[in-house]
């Protein structure tokens, strides 16, 4: 596996947990986006991203100037994988939402996004994370599913894995 680290943005202490679960069992670093700096970007093969979502689809607050960062630098060359944490009963409309603003930045910046999701064995009305009726990333409901947030994560690293 090529240098590797996970990058993520929490409020309530939900998507670091999520971030350093999928950090450890890569074997890798995780980092909260308050710290990124572009050296981190640069130094590293893959970006693995994880967001919560607020309100009505909106990025982790910390995320905004991550953000920034990603659309500033070339990612031409980098595999990025996304993921996020929502709540799938009560916002159900916007459920993971915000990792669309993550994918379309790193797009646009020439990286190449792997580990799209099947919307099967979830429960929601509707995401802006549903690219071609796939979640764009793993989305995870560590609120109401936590039961199968562990198998939701294995899943997707292996899925992921070859790419990286």
């Amino acid at each position: 596996m090529k240098k590797t680290i996970v990058i993520y943005g929490s409020s309530t202490g939900t998507c670091q947990s999520l971030a350093e679960t999928v950090a450890s069992k890569l074997g890798v670093e995780s980092l909260d986006v308050a710290n990124l700096t572009e050296d981190v970007l640069k130094e590293n093969d893959n970006l693995i991203l994880g967001t919560s979502t607020w309100g009505s689809g909106e990025l982790q607050d910390d995320w905004y100037d991550g953000l920034k960062m990603l659309k500033a630098v070339d990612l031409a060359g980098k595999t990025v994988a996304l993921f996020g944490c929502g709540d799938s009963e009560s916002y159900g409309d916007t459920f993971c939402g915000a990792m669309k603003e993550l994918y379309d930045a790193v797009q646009d910046a020439g990286a190449t996004v792997v580990g799209a999701v099947s919307t099967d064995g979830y429960t929601f009305d509707d995401s802006d994370a549903v690219v071609d009726g796939q979640f764009i990333g793993l989305a995870l409901d560590d609120v109401n599913e936590d039961d199968k947030t562990e198998s939701r994560i294995d899943a997707w690293l292996e899925s992921i894995k070859s790419s990286l």
